[in-house]
């Protein structure tokens, strides 16, 4: 059977036509469950490092692995129907080398089935990213504030501040915008900048604390719906509290079980006659 046809669900070369167009939209998903409820209203779906912090407790994302980064992914890919899935490439597996992130992208890919990958950097970031995109691995940038760098950036704060970084930022964007990457995610950047660099980039960018402007918008699902309670960064909007309506449902059972109303007949199984 010919493949040609066979796939139904978005990839990132109609991600990358989106650009100036309608509004990407994209969410974090990192189980099977989760993807279901969210593929139809997303163009995007990304397994994220942040699953570091959100599933896992970690304060960072520095400790995610590969072999973290392939279960989640494969998790998604069996939830998946109509999304362009991407997965995050974890801290140490692809600076070391072009060679090297070709081998874990390719593992990424084999191993999950997802469309592509993602990987934090700019201008130093660029040669990589055109040497996996020409060897037929589709890639996602990611510039601005970047997570996999907090040790050294001092921290989670927002960027583009300074004449140093607002010019850096620039330079990133010019670079990712030419290594052959389809999309940019641009993350915790000042407003008037994150918009300049929309503008001036062929390719759609993906805001996450940056510009109503950029082409499209990410945010951590969790985050959205009140289920991560660490810290709320302030370019998150919670859609619902399904943290505390997940507390209270708790609550309301250890109430039944320790009064003894459940289980109740219903819940139980009668002998056959």
């Amino acid at each position: 059977m010919s493949a040609v046809g066979i796939q139904k669900r978005l990839t990132p070369r109609h991600i990358s036509a989106m650009k100036g167009g309608k509004p990407i939209v994209c969410l974090t998903a990192y189980t099977t469950p989760m993807t279901r409820l969210l593929d139809e209203h997303c163009d995007l779906l990304l397994v994220g490092d942040s699953l570091g912090m959100v599933l896992y407790g970690m304060e960072t994302t520095i400790g995610v692995t590969l072999d973290m980064m392939i279960a989640h992914g494969k998790a998604v890919m069996r939830g998946v129907g109509k999304a362009c899935v991407v997965v995050d490439m974890p801290f140490g597996s692809y600076q070391e080398s072009k060679e090297t992130a070709f081998r874990n992208a390719v593992r990424i890919l084999q191993e999950t089935g997802c469309d592509a990958v993602k990987l934090e950097g700019g201008e130093e970031m660029a040669e990589t990213i055109a040497f996996l995109t020409k060897r037929g691995i589709p890639v996602m940038g990611h510039i601005g504030l970047m997570p996999q760098q907090v040790q050294t950036a001092g921290g989670y704060r927002s960027v583009g501040h300074s004449e140093h970084e607002t010019s850096k930022i620039r330079r990133d964007a010019h670079a990712i915008g030419g290594s052959g990457a389809f999309a940019v995610v641009i993350e915790g950047t000042v407003e008037p900048l994150a918009r300049e660099v929309t503008a001036a980039m062929h390719v759609p960018t993906i805001g996450i604390g940056a510009s109503s402007a950029c082409d499209g918008q990410v945010l951590v699902s969790d985050d959205i719906l009140g289920l991560f309670n660490d810290f709320t960064p302030r370019f998150v909007k919670r859609y619902d509290e399904l943290g505390k309506r997940i507390s209270a449902a708790a609550a309301a059972y250890a109430e039944e079980v320790r009064s003894r109303q459940f289980p109740a007949a219903e819940h139980t199984f009668k002998r056959r006659s």
